[in-house]
């Protein structure tokens, strides 16, 4: 699974394979916890974070919502920019 960022001991992970492919998600991994979140909405699909962990998954995900789409639909991994 390819890391697209890490930033503040948060590292972010996508899928490439085409049966996680449903809702555009990326995986959230920090410390011991690891969460599915949504790229679309935000919300966890599955797992857990810490709350101040989720809130800034979820800022960095309003950051960069149009190239994790994109990675999304066309599966051309890049890293992009850690949350600062």
């Amino acid at each position: 699974m390819p890391i697209l960022s890490r930033f503040y001991g948060i590292v972010i992970r996508m899928y490439f394979q085409q049966a996680e492919h449903n809702p555009p998600h990326i995986h959230a991994l920090y410390g011991d916890d690891m969460a599915e979140v949504d790229i679309r909405t935000g919300e966890i699909i599955e797992g857990d974070l810490p709350p101040k962990a989720l809130m800034m998954v979820r800022e960095w995900i309003e950051l960069n919502k149009i190239d994790l789409l994109n990675i999304w639909e066309t599966q051309e991994f890049k890293k992009l920019a850690p949350l600062e």
